[in-house]
């Protein structure tokens, strides 16, 4: 009789241990597929292109999905290629470029503080000065743009000392929001109250701009109204950002401290880690528009992801 009742109790704990181990592998494969990225394509991994600039900003996307960046302290434009992954110098001498963003007509239009104007750079190269100051006075330092679907433009305008001004302040009294009227015949403040305005993106549909303060640490979401003006200002996240971009999701993207990605309510459902001392800056390139090309401190990078950009 002692000898069954052994036998009942050592088989009673080995089903007990079996059960348990199956549960806690159920619990491992479950939390696997709770952490699966919606976002990021599955096993990409982040791929740094090259480490050999001053500074890189300003990413942007033409139509064939090529990106381009500034390496602002050595002004110069570089091309990543989405056909063959290379990089190659497209200018020299760019004024000083920073923010950069593609119009419909694919004039390369740049936030160039070297004289603290916003230019337009066409096909060939040639530079167009489309703003140059605002009632008189020259801008802080225009930083970054977002071209809305009627052809205004909103571009930031924070103040960072640069060594080769020989200014030592700012122009104007505040750091604000501005916007380029389609006709391009008029510049207007669209926001203002801002430690330092920086990254900037608008919704594909045109309904809703937002504003990364980096100096306030924060990032506003706005309404676009049917004039160009903004209005009904809200905190939607508390982090600010020097580039911000959006994807086809609503999924709003901003930088620092690598990549955080917040949903269209505000919720962080990312974070993309980047081992450089600043991720400044992001936008959606390649063919597919489905990777993501980050510009951070002397590097850029690319991640796969299974969403597309805007």
């Amino acid at each position: 009789m002692r000898n069954n009742l052994f036998f009942v109790f050592l088989y009673s704990n080995l089903m007990k241990k079996t059960t348990t181990s199956i549960f806690v592998l159920f619990l491992f494969v479950l939390n696997g597929f709770a952490q699966q990225s919606k976002i990021i394509a599955k096993g990409a991994i982040l791929t740094k292109l090259s480490g050999e600039y001053a500074f890189t900003e300003g990413p942007a996307a033409d139509a064939e999905g090529n990106v381009f960046f500034t390496d602002q302290p050595n002004d110069k434009i570089y091309k990543w290629s989405a056909a063959d992954n290379s990089i190659s110098l497209y200018m020299d001498k760019t004024g000083r470029s920073n923010g950069l963003y593609f119009d419909r007509a694919g004039n390369l239009l740049s936030c160039a503080d070297l004289e603290n104007q916003l230019i337009s750079i066409d096909k060939n190269q040639k530079i167009t000065v489309l703003v140059n100051d605002f009632e008189g006075k020259k801008f802080n330092g225009p930083n970054d743009l977002w071209i809305a679907s009627n052809g205004g433009i909103y571009f930031t305008d924070p103040f960072y000392q640069r060594p080769y001004w020989t200014r030592k302040g700012m122009d104007l009294p505040e750091k604000r929001v501005y916007y380029l009227s389609p006709d391009k015949k008029m510049v207007t403040i669209a926001a203002r109250e801002f430690v330092a305005p920086n990254g900037i993106i608008g919704t594909p549909d045109g309904k809703t701009l937002y504003v990364a303060d980096i100096g306030d640490k924060k990032t506003y979401s706005y309404k676009i109204n049917l004039d160009g003006t903004l209005s009904d200002r809200k905190l939607f996240a508390p982090m600010g950002s020097d580039g911000i971009t959006i994807d086809k999701k609503g999924n709003v993207y901003v930088t620092g401290k690598g990549v955080t990605v917040f949903d269209k309510n505000g919720k962080q459902i990312e974070q993309i880690e980047v081992k450089e001392p600043w991720t400044a800056n992001i936008t959606f390139g390649g063919k597919d528009r489905k990777t993501l090309f980050i510009t951070a401190s002397k590097a850029v990078y690319t991640l796969k992801m299974k969403v597309k950009g805007i």
